[in-house]
């Protein structure tokens, strides 16, 4: 058969939302600046970006509304294990490669670390468990993290269960009890603020249900954005509703932090997606749209190496708050190039292969 074959049309990817691939990459860019500062204060209060960590909601935000514009048409032709298999291709070879460089940081850490504290076994199974997604948080070392190897595949993992339960039940429902579902999600996240005093959880052992609530109500609103096509036509621009993502970042982190956090997660998130959806973006800023969205994923999922060993290496030399400045830009700057070559080198074609390979197999029925 001729190799020249393309997708079938269930399987074709349709057109992007540019500015909503640009804010995913602001707030990834967001999010691996607040690991780096939340090392060197302890006290988020004193941390200039303490509110970082929120944009894991509004990428569950935004997961909810591009799998429903993408998938809520053509997952009942595609069935459920294509839609699967179209998720663990877009998303898996990433935690694979984000689980071989943790632990690759974990053994050979030129600052600190203890990997002769934990047997061969131990080791072993921990990245077995990191590279298919099952919580096992036993590292000390790793601060108990649902993955040792790779921390923030925590939220891939409730990304995961989003999509499971898409596939199975929220693509079928209508409105009314998806609003439902939305209600009960909403009094979760305000519950888990409230006993916690912030959303800061799902990443350990101790705060795991803490990442369901978070994915369930941003995932469902994300989905409900779409079905009720809501979204406003606006002139922000890129640039502007960027701006407006980032004040959620460096939102001052208080003893508010259990009211202000739910009001973000709830209305100013969504708010945000249909903002994004409707503004209008410059020809010029296109590009950088496209790239930050293409880099935001491999960004996210490869990063957190990098931040173990920083993290010995500022509790070792206690660098000054220039050279952290410093340290920290040039490590961000790197990590978005290094990122770059991950995509390209590794994502893109093990992504290709095992699409080609797929379509070639349904092409071939």
């Amino acid at each position: 058969m001729d190799q020249n074959y393309t997708a079938p049309s269930i399987l074709r990817t349709k057109q992007h939302f540019e500015i909503l691939d640009g804010l995913r990459g602001v707030a990834a860019l967001a999010v691996v600046t607040f690991h780096f500062m939340e090392w060197a204060y302890a006290d988020y209060s004193n941390n200039f970006i303490g509110h970082g960590f929120l944009a894991v909601d509004f990428f569950f935000c935004l997961s909810g509304f591009v799998i429903g514009y993408a998938y809520d048409d053509r997952i009942a032709k595609m069935g459920v294990l294509e839609f699967f298999k179209s998720r663990l291709i877009r998303l898996h070879p990433l935690v694979l490669s984000g689980s071989v460089l943790g632990l690759l940081a974990f053994l050979f850490d030129p600052f600190g670390g203890h990997p002769e504290l934990y047997s061969a076994g131990k080791i072993a199974l921990a990245f077995f468990c990191s590279i298919l997604l099952i919580p096992l948080p036993v590292i000390a070392d790793r601060s108990y993290n649902l993955f040792s190897f790779n921390a923030p595949a925590w939220s891939l993992f409730w990304e995961y269960f989003a999509n499971i339960v898409y596939a199975f039940v929220l693509y079928k429902i209508g409105r009314s009890y998806l609003l439902l579902l939305i209600i009960l999600s909403a009094v979760a996240i305000c519950f888990v603020a409230y006993r916690s005093g912030n959303l800061l959880g799902g990443w350990s052992g101790p705060t795991f249900w803490d990442g369901c609530a978070r994915v369930s109500y941003s995932f469902l609103a994300g989905l409900l954005i779409y079905r009720s096509n809501w979204i406003i036509k606006n002139k922000l621009g890129f640039i502007g509703v960027a701006m407006l993502l980032f004040l959620a970042f460096i939102m001052p982190f208080s003893r508010w932090n259990w009211l202000s956090e739910p009001l973000v997660v709830l209305f100013y998130f969504p708010l945000l997606i249909i903002l994004g959806a409707g503004a209008s973006l410059k020809p010029g800023l296109k590009k950088i749209c496209l790239f930050l969205g293409k880099i935001s994923y491999p960004l996210y999922m490869t990063h957190y190496a990098v931040l173990w060993m920083f993290g010995n290496y500022y509790a070792s030399h206690k660098p000054g708050a220039m050279q952290l400045a410093l340290i920290i830009i040039a490590a961000l700057i790197l990590l978005v190039g290094a990122a770059y070559l991950v995509m390209i080198i590794y994502d893109i074609p093990v992504r290709k292969y095992l699409s080609d390979k797929r379509n070639k197999k349904l092409a071939d029925r």
